[in-house]
């Protein structure tokens, strides 16, 4: 389950288990680089996925 309060109105606490660098999404803990949810779910926008940039995060949350 996600927690749906993140950045943008409620402190964000870090994720040790989930490092982040997108700082542009709502979840992202802009003190350090860390996720602020406690899970996430990754998905491709490849049908046969061959390196990581074929993967996306389907959390990500634009901030604003």
């Amino acid at each position: 389950m996600t927690k749906t309060c993140t950045n943008d109105g409620c402190h964000c606490t870090p994720n040790a288990a989930i490092k982040c660098t997108v700082s542009s999404c709502a979840h992202h803990c802009q003190d350090v680089n860390y996720c602020g949810l406690t899970d996430i779910q990754v998905g491709t926008h490849e049908q046969h996925p061959s390196m990581d940039q074929c993967t996306d995060c389907q959390s990500f949350k634009k901030q604003g």
